[in-house]
């Protein structure tokens, strides 16, 4: 159900400080680091992800994205999205900035949350 999910941070050197510490005791490590974003899990797998945080204090967003079957799916998660009044953040589409066959779309929630649906095996092109 749950694929990743992130929280901002007002301090990203502070956090990835913390979390490089706290996590590498339990065995899990930096998978990737895009400099305002890092994400921490094993073997390729970026489950927990820390971003960088300008915004007012002390509300954040918190980053929930949700596995998805296939593009279809996401699609059709956008769409429902989109007809409960949902600011839609990103439109349907491969990321391939992330991973190739990376499909995404990007919601917020009634409480100004980033929701996402994902799927990692979206044909490319």
């Amino acid at each position: 159900m749950i694929d990743h999910f992130g929280i901002n941070c007002s301090d990203l050197a502070a956090s990835a400080r913390f979390y490089d510490t706290v996590l590498g005791v339990l065995g899990f490590s930096r998978q990737l680091d895009f400099g305002q974003a890092i994400g921490y899990g094993t073997e390729g797998d970026p489950a927990f992800w820390i971003s960088a945080w300008d915004g007012p204090e002390p509300n954040r967003e918190v980053h929930v994205a949700f596995r998805a079957a296939d593009a279809e799916h996401v699609r059709a998660f956008h769409e429902a999205a989109l007809s409960l009044g949902a600011e839609s953040l990103h439109e349907p589409r491969l990321w391939p900035e992330y991973h190739p066959g990376y499909y995404g779309a990007f919601v917020r929630d009634p409480d100004g949350n980033n929701v996402e649906a994902v799927c990692h095996t979206a044909p490319e092109g």
